[in-house]
């Protein structure tokens, strides 16, 4: 079932992520103890693609606010009773009336004369329309000729659990539900500037639809990034001249609009790539409250190289489990606390934070 091979992915439980935790493990023992190994992902590559792009030149906040207007925004097109909300980047096709030239009106006149000059002369003829009018029947099915039709078909019974079995667009009210992760399908014939501005992406809205639009004209094919995945060459190799998977990956993101180091990165990482660490202001400020580092967004991969190096080819994993742990120390234990809680995760709380503790 799809459903399943989902929450495999999203956990990691496949022999190779066995391997790669045990592996971890054998080499970290606070990680060991505590049971730590296991990312949490998407059920789909497309879902981490996206959300790795709302992670890029904003704040925790955002990058929240926008995946949840994201789901509320899938919800709405599953449940939309019409096209005519939805803006769509293919205008609608236009019905053009064509003209007729003098020529052509003079012949459709004559025809008409000559079809009331058979009528008179044999009494017998009615031509279609006046059947029609002498039968009240038409060309348009009626409403109770639609109605009638409708009641004879069987009854199916709704999909259970669903969220749109059965409503008045005009009552419809969506407050307070949300969606899944809107799909490519969903998200490629989206206009940009609607999705920019209904979901507050900014300029993330044309990379989203751009990425969407790829995968559904099969540009972009994540069920093969992910079949390369699986037939990993060390991304350490040092010694073949064979570029390794992860290089390859890597050269398949960077053809894909917006895609630059760090979403490349943190793809790459959400793939099972671990030597690799996404860098960005918030490893800038873990380095330097935990480990009195400064650094730049030049230097900090060398720093983190110096502190996580010793667990390579597992260094991604080594500085998560510092970072929720020091996470944990801040805030209570995060798996206990509310998702609603989750925009404590700041920058800005962190150092308000440190500064009391100092005090």
């Amino acid at each position: 079932f799809r459903w399943q091979e989902q929450v495999r992915r999203m956990l990691r439980l496949s022999e190779e992520d066995g391997r790669v935790v045990a592996e971890f493990q054998a080499m970290h023992a606070a990680a060991r103890e505590a049971g730590f190994g296991r990312i949490f992902r998407s059920p789909t590559l497309f879902e981490d693609m996206v959300k790795c792009i709302l992670l890029c030149n904003c704040q925790w906040t955002r990058t929240l606010s926008m995946a949840t207007a994201l789901c509320e925004l899938q919800l709405e097109l599953k449940c939309s009773a019409g096209t005519e909300d939805l803006q769509l980047r293919t205008p609608p096709i236009r019905e053009h009336k064509r003209k007729r030239s003098k020529n052509q009106n003079v012949r459709v006149k004559l025809e008409k004369k000559f079809t009331e000059l058979e009528c008179l002369e044999d009494p017998r003829v009615e031509t279609a329309q006046d059947t029609r009018v002498a039968t009240g029947t038409s060309d348009v099915i009626t409403h109770l000729e639609a109605d009638e039709k409708l009641a004879s078909l069987p009854q199916v019974a709704p999909e259970t659990g669903s969220v749109c079995q059965s409503f008045d667009s005009s009552e419809l009210s969506l407050e307070g539900c949300i969606g899944d992760f809107p799909t490519p399908e969903e998200l490629a014939n989206l206009d940009e500037d609607f999705l920019a501005k209904r979901c507050g992406l900014g300029y993330r809205a044309e990379r989203i639809v751009l990425l969407a639009r790829s995968i559904v004209e099969g540009k972009v094919c994540p069920q093969n990034l992910e079949e390369m995945q699986k037939m990993s060459l060390p991304a350490t190799e040092e010694l073949s001249t064979i570029p390794s998977t992860y290089e390859r990956l890597n050269n398949e993101l960077t053809t894909i609009s917006g895609f630059g180091p760090f979403t490349r990165a943190n793809v790459l990482m959400c793939m099972g790539f671990f030597h690799m660490i996404p860098a960005d202001t918030e490893t800038i400020r873990h380095l330097k409250q935990c480990h009195e580092i400064a650094s730049t967004i030049k230097s900090v991969h060398m720093e983190l190289d110096k502190i996580y190096g010793e667990y390579a080819p597992f260094q991604f994993l080594a500085y998560w489990f510092e970072l929720w742990g020091f996470y944990d120390k801040q805030f209570g234990k995060i798996t206990e606390m509310d998702p609603s809680t989750y925009r404590l995760f700041t920058a800005s709380a962190l150092k308000k934070q440190h500064r009391l503790d100092r005090k």
